[in-house]
């Protein structure tokens, strides 16, 4: 989905033939994968960090193009809607502090989107979704001029045969419908990825799902959505209503959607996730690569693998695998689930807590999944989606065998630093780096504080002398104070009280 097309209009041969060479590109790769025909590299973690554009009174700047021109830096991407925009980081190690220079590189993008936006008194600012947006701030000429954009609207509408209809039930529920996909728009994420040997990919990637409820939980930061407050992390439910390809009838039949949490544990490894993507999504996007891109080249031992990879950008579970077929061809894991901000140091800290409970879990795996049905996990992450820091969990309790319980997600994660410690020490993270940002995140558990409990909690506390649309804009005048100052959320509480 990151690369433009020459258009978007495709006719029926388009999408037999793009078919085929999925199939094609499959059996690839399940050579590659029999043959062993990866390079051995380094761990590595890369992130994709979603911002927001907004002007002096915190509305949309629909200026994504514009940055990109003025910047000239390749790393800038366009999203949907032009009022966001995605920023590239340099992967980096594992060993020593990669996590110091992700926040880094995120600072430095910020400030560098804010240089470009001077002129209007722009800034960048990274938060799931902004509360401030309106129902007229969405449709199509909110989307980004680009034919792939465009292909994705008109492709999820034939799908369905209906409009696009989103429902949440909140605090204050809210019901839209739409013709086109700008609501999704609405969301900011960022994504992390890590690099993954092919034979340490299923319990690895099995170990990630696990811990993803925690994670969405903890980095919570959507609560509110067109001045509706609704789950804590609302990027949850409306990416997966505002992007679903499925019809009716499809939805009655049990059809997975495109935006799911998964559909079961992976037993083998990563060639049965791309099949999935394959064999249960139809496709969308038939944008047709190298005729060759099925061949594996002979000097690296890779194939290009141009419609799979095309496909897979076109399916959007929450953890997802990635084939990049370069420096001899791996795999990666995006981790798509935590929201933008509120800081670069709280989304550094997420990150260091994901990949080191995801290490420190995967030996355990073949223990933990006979005791854990997904089912139950997969509701996990709706109910940390839901209620955040305070949803409650269920969990298996292996060492005393006594299965399945209901447990605060604080109590679980809480449980789980040393687990989180071993995994970060493991990959050679240094001593300082992990105790930093475990910190970040321990202290946000010890407070019961993160973005999402401090918006909903401000938010409160400034109704009491103004009206809704005023209290939110005075809300995110102090986020983007805290924000812009690199603070952990933790510590925003007591700020905000002070400056009240």
């Amino acid at each position: 989905m990151g690369q433009e097309i020459n258009s978007h209009r495709f006719v029926s041969e388009d999408f037999q033939c793009f078919q085929q060479r999925l199939l094609d590109n499959l059996t690839s790769l399940k050579r590659m994968l029999s043959a062993q025909q990866f390079a051995e590299g380094p761990v590595t973690i890369g992130a994709e960090l979603e911002l927001y554009l907004v002007d002096k009174y915190i509305r949309p700047l629909l200026l994504n193009r514009e940055v990109i021109e003025r910047s000239g830096n390749k790393q800038l991407a366009l999203e949907l809607n032009r009022f966001n925009l995605e920023y590239n980081l340099s992967p980096v190690s594992v060993l020593g502090k990669p996590f110091s220079a992700i926040e880094s590189e995120m600072l430095f993008a910020i400030e560098h989107v804010n240089e470009q936006l001077i002129a209007e008194s722009g800034s960048a600012l990274p938060i799931g979704i902004l509360p401030t947006l309106k129902r007229s701030d969405f449709g199509i000429k909110a989307m980004t001029d680009e034919s792939r954009f465009f292909a994705l609207t008109q492709s999820l509408q034939h799908l369905r045969g209906r409009m696009f209809r989103i429902r949440i039930e909140g605090d204050d529920s809210l019901s839209l419908r739409s013709h086109d996909v700008t609501l999704e728009g609405a969301n900011s994420s960022m994504q992390v990825h890590l690099r993954v040997p092919p034979a340490e990919f299923a319990d690895t990637f099995n170990a990630c799902q696990l811990i993803t409820p925690i994670m969405v939980g903890l980095a919570a930061n959507s609560p509110f959505m067109l001045g509706h407050k609704l789950w804590h992390e609302t990027r949850i439910p409306l990416f997966s209503q505002a992007i679903d390809g499925r019809s009716h009838e499809d939805c009655k039949r049990g059809v997975p959607s495109r935006v799911d949490f998964g559909n079961g544990w992976i037993r083998e490894g990563v060639y049965e996730l791309f099949a999935e993507m394959v064999h249960v999504h139809p496709v969308i996007l038939p944008i047709y690569g190298d005729d060759r891109s099925s061949d594996i080249d002979i000097k690296s031992g890779a194939a290009d693998l141009t419609e799979l990879r095309v496909h897979a950008g076109s399916v959007w579970p929450w953890n997802r695998a990635v084939y990049d077929p370069q420096a001899g061809g791996h795999f990666r894991i995006e981790m798509r689930a935590m929201p933008a901000g509120p800081t670069p140091c709280d989304m550094a800290a997420n990150a260091a807590f994901a990949i080191g409970l995801t290490r420190g879990l995967k030996e355990n795996m073949q223990e933990l999944i006979p005791a854990f049905p997904f089912a139950v996990l997969s509701r996990n992450f709706y109910e940390a989606a839901e209620k955040g820091i305070c949803a409650q969990l269920m969990w298996p309790n292996i060492e005393s065998g006594e299965g399945l319980q209901k447990r605060s997600l604080l109590s679980v994660a809480k449980s789980l630093f040393s687990t989180a410690r071993k995994g970060l020490l493991e990959l050679g993270v240094e001593k300082e780096e992990v105790d930093y940002y475990l910190g970040i995140i321990e202290k946000r558990i010890l407070t019961g504080t993160n973005g999402a409990i401090w918006q909903r909690k401000e938010y409160q506390r400034l109704c009491r002398g103004s009206n809704a649309s005023q209290a939110l804009k005075r809300m995110m005048q102090r986020y983007m104070m805290f924000s812009a100052q690199n603070i952990p959320v933790s510590q925003w509480c007591l700020s905000a009280r002070k400056g009240a």
